[in-house]
């Protein structure tokens, strides 16, 4: 079998059941069960929610995505082996950690597969959850051009390129295109300040105002989880990006949790504390490869500018990255993972059919 083979690149085929179309982003895909299949796992498992919830099957694959764009290599390769594993192991060890912390609950019910979450509706709350401990990224250069305030918070003079900021920023923006908030412009990932999310609390999908305090709260707390676990391996979490939805109880009452993966190498970015101390960055996070992608290209402006996205998806369509690029990507993901979690990361060699045998014979969800 061919490596190009262990890489589970289209992900949105399975036979599921289902009723409505397979929801396919940019590296997973959901698929909403139907409502008796969901009652009868509601009872047969035990999950903890209401007996009316929809529960979908939520299926990683090994695809990278960079700039907005799905990037694929020579031979064939369609993504990066190992990395679907390699996020879901991740995100799934935090979220224990989180549970065993008492931190909130996440939306996942249950992992029948490593590539493969059952998960509870949520209601997402329409912000991109981020977290700064270091001047780096978007960041810096905002501040390198001379701005001094991002998203309404003051910054500093004299901060150096890749340093520890003077405390732990909040520095949120929008998940999706928001219509009709004052001063913030229609357009997805556009940064926001925490006044335009008091101001208009309800646009951005949070119940009550005082939902945002406690959004803040678990997203300063899951932080920090992650960072002194993260320091104790002599790894520096550097930023981050949560998601938040609500959900209902089993009593009905809705209550926020946190969403989508948490601390990995896609949504964060993590250094190595040695290399750090010795002057030199060294990404264990996906932050390497958009690194590699702005010197592989002559003109990296059209990875940067957002006006330039035609010519941007042109250039992720037209081209096929070296082999040995997307190798280190995977090297750099298994690694990174299995010290997290300190178990080894195994290939699979056919995830397609892994996955279809584990659903139909375990969870009869296809026929």
């Amino acid at each position: 079998m061919s490596l190009a083979d262990q890489i589970l690149a289209v992900n949105n085929d399975l036979p599921i059941r289902t009723d409505v179309a397979v929801h396919s982003g940019k590296v997973r895909s959901v698929y909403w069960l139907t409502d008796i299949d969901s009652r009868r796992l509601i009872r047969e498992k035990n999950y903890d929610v209401a007996q009316d919830t929809p529960l979908a099957i939520m299926v990683i694959s090994d695809r990278i995505s960079a700039f907005d764009c799905i990037w694929r290599g020579e031979g064939g390769m369609k993504g990066v082996p190992g990395k679907g594993a390699a996020l879901n192991a991740i995100s799934n060890h935090w979220f224990k950690l989180f549970k065993q912390q008492g931190l909130a609950d996440s939306h996942i019910l249950d992992i029948p597969h490593p590539f493969v979450w059952i998960v509870q509706k949520a209601k997402p709350v329409m912000i991109e959850a981020i977290c700064r401990q270091y001047i780096t990224g978007s960041m810096w250069r905002s501040y390198a051009k001379g701005e001094r305030e991002f998203c309404g918070i003051a910054l500093i003079d004299d901060l150096k390129k890749d340093s520890k900021l003077p405390q732990l920023l909040q520095t949120p923006s929008t998940k999706g295109i928001l219509q009709g908030i004052p001063g913030v412009p229609a357009v997805d990932d556009v940064n926001v300040t925490r006044k335009n999310i008091v101001d208009n609390f309800a646009a951005f999908n949070f119940k009550s105002v005082g939902d945002i305090a406690q959004y803040e709260k678990f997203l300063t707390e899951g932080f920090d989880v992650i960072s002194i676990a993260l320091a104790k391996l002599d790894q520096i979490f550097v930023d981050t990006k949560f998601e938040f939805g609500y959900v209902k109880d089993r009593n009905g009452n809705d209550k926020l949790i946190y969403m989508d993966e948490v601390g990995t190498p896609d949504s964060s970015r993590i250094w190595d504390g040695e290399q750090y101390r010795a002057g030199n960055i060294v990404e264990n996070s996906k932050e390497g490869f958009r690194q590699l992608l702005l010197k592989h290209f002559p003109d990296a402006d059209i990875l940067l500018n957002k006006d330039r996205m035609i010519e941007r998806e042109a250039l992720a369509r037209d081209n096929e990255l070296p082999a040995d690029v997307l190798m280190a990507v995977s090297a750099t993901y298994i690694a990174i993972a299995e010290k997290i979690t300190g178990k080894s990361i195994v290939l699979s060699q056919n995830p397609k059919q892994e996955i279809i045998d584990v659903l139909r014979d375990e969870y009869q969800l296809i026929d």
